[in-house]
């Protein structure tokens, strides 16, 4: 079967996602109207949302770059890509838990376990593609090491280690992880461009 239902129901879901957690931001009351009223009020708030939405943003660019070159997916695929979006679907609610907490160590804790589950299955639904028969050799050959998929979920572990410590500690790591994957990734881009067939 054509990507097509799959990656329109995966933008729509990551769409739903970024709104409900934006809805999750607290506005000052009433006669707040400072800088510092929004900082006390909603700025631990904020830099988890910042945090959560660049994920979501990395998330949804790795998976708009991966279907280009993948044609086509089976029954695997499917539910390999639900079991994403399980993972993405859960970022609002840990989310909102690190900021209500003010970055405690258990909400630290699970909001790690969270983005080393998104990690883990966006790795399981790649092997699942790489092993379609037509396109999976398309796939392996653009991932090729994918050193930054295989660091990434070390790096979460260590800030889960690191937030039993110090909370705010343990979200060094998980900024880190981040800012790695914010650099631009051109190998999707090299492939097509050498290969025009497969984009057009």
């Amino acid at each position: 079967m054509t990507t097509g239902r799959l990656e329109a129901f995966s933008d729509g879901v990551l769409a739903i996602i970024i709104t409900v957690m934006v809805l999750e931001l607290k506005v000052p009351p009433e006669h707040h109207t400072h800088l510092h009223d929004l900082w006390h009020y909603a700025g631990v708030g904020l830099l988890t949302y910042v945090l959560s939405f660049v994920y979501i943003g990395i998330y949804w660019n790795n998976h708009h770059h991966m279907f280009q070159i993948v044609d086509y997916v089976d029954g695997s695929v499917l539910w390999a890509n639900l079991h994403l979006l399980f993972w993405l679907s859960l970022y609002p609610f840990t989310t909102a838990w690190l900021d209500e907490s003010n970055v405690a160590r258990t909400p630290t804790v699970v909001y790690g376990v969270n983005l080393l589950g998104a990690a883990v299955a966006y790795y399981v639904l790649q092997l699942r593609m790489m092993r379609l028969p037509a396109t999976g050799p398309r796939l392996r050959d653009v991932v090729g090491t994918d050193l930054k998929g295989k660091l990434s979920p070390v790096i979460y572990v260590a800030g889960i280690l690191l937030a039993f410590v110090e909370p705010w500690l343990g979200l060094a790591p998980f900024v880190v992880v981040a800012l790695i994957w914010l650099v631009p990734d051109r190998r999707v881009e090299r492939y097509l461009a050498e290969h025009r067939d497969i984009a057009s």
